[in-house]
């Protein structure tokens, strides 16, 4: 692996569960649909088999909750919301996030 892949990999970790509580700010959603959405964000290269264990240990660190619902088409639904203190972690991961680049964009600016 190169230099440039393995820094990918090192930032991607964190970044995922941020992306996974912005995803959940504002709705309640179930696995799947998680998993369609967040698959689909250039960048983040997430896979099912790394959604359900982040989504696992966020629930034990009580940033989000869990409920099943039956479905008409199919096996029931595991659906995952934030709890209040997954939102103020979010807000404060997505503010920390944003001083970061700031903060990189400012680095840049200082040498052009």
């Amino acid at each position: 692996m190169d230099y440039l892949e393995n820094w990918i990999v090192q930032a991607r970790k964190g970044f995922l569960e941020l992306c996974i509580l912005n995803a959940l700010e504002g709705e309640e959603r179930y696995g799947y649909d998680l998993v369609k959405s967040l698959v689909d964000t250039p960048g983040l290269g997430l896979t099912e088999g790394t959604l359900y264990p982040l989504l696992s240990r966020l629930r034990l660190q009580g940033l989000v909750t869990t409920r099943l619902e039956e479905s008409p088409e199919g096996p029931a639904r595991k659906y995952y919301a934030l709890t209040a203190r997954g939102r103020k972690i979010a807000k404060q991961m997505n503010e920390h996030v944003e001083q970061m680049l700031q903060g990189s964009r400012g680095l840049r600016a200082r040498k052009e």
